[in-house]
């Protein structure tokens, strides 16, 4: 069956796309986000989907996150139709399976690192501890702070710590180094390489900077709505 395929060279597949297309809007005006895409991603796989603004890899990315939905075309994860389920069923999906990383950190100011973490391990079916989650990003020690005592790069991976408190199947990271001077960044990407590394989570990172792409097993290139090359580090 299309959905239990595995890679070339033997692997699960966490996703897979057939024909993928989305298009907003209708006539003339319509914009056409992704083109037939076709994609496979192995299961705890570090993916880096490059491109410019407007070429289709959020539309991507809100699409296997279960937060989009697509024109035409399917999309799996592992076993599971995306492109099948209703609303429920997606909803599930994304608490059961998805931890989200954004470019603004999107912390709640009145609450410390610790209770920021907190808050998605509560609804969440198998949580980590929000302690353990902010020391796999080098932030145990910063637990009792206040996003606003807290640096922009220390503030992203106190929501990376955030998204990994679930423990998710998948991690989706939209620009996560957006907001961040190239060092500050580094150590961003540092803490999901090791996230990746440690848990086995397959995650796709959507970012402009090429120099990411060192750090990826697989580097996905996209633009104007298409994936123009794969390249497998």
């Amino acid at each position: 069956m299309l959905h239990s395929s595995p890679s070339a060279d033997g692997r699960n597949l966490a996703f897979l796309t057939r024909d993928l297309s989305k298009v907003y809007g209708e006539g003339p005006a319509a914009v056409h986000a992704l083109r037939g895409v076709d994609l496979e991603i192995p299961e705890g796989e570090l993916v880096v989907l490059l491109g410019p603004s407007g070429s289709g890899k959020s539309t991507l990315l809100n699409i296997l996150g279960g937060i989009d939905r697509a024109t035409s075309g399917q999309a799996f994860f592992l076993k599971e139709e995306l492109t099948a389920m209703n609303d429920r069923q997606l909803t599930a999906y994304r608490r059961r399976h998805v931890g989200f990383v954004f470019q603004f950190y999107n912390l709640m100011p009145s609450l410390t690192a610790h209770e920021n973490v907190d808050l998605v391990a509560e609804i969440a079916p198998s949580p980590m501890d929000a302690i353990d989650a902010l020391d796999m990003v080098g932030l145990k020690n910063r637990a009792t702070h206040f996003p606003s005592e807290l640096s922009g790069g220390e503030q992203q991976r106190v929501a990376i710590a955030r998204a990994i408190a679930k423990n998710p199947t998948v991690l989706f990271c939209d620009e996560p180094t957006g907001a961040l001077d190239s060092q500050t960044g580094v150590s961003v990407l540092k803490a999901l390489q090791d996230v990746n590394t440690r848990l086995g989570t397959t995650t796709l990172i959507i970012t402009h900077a090429a120099a990411t792409a060192a750090m990826a097993d697989r580097v996905i290139h996209f633009a104007d709505g298409q994936i123009r090359e794969v390249i497998v580090n």
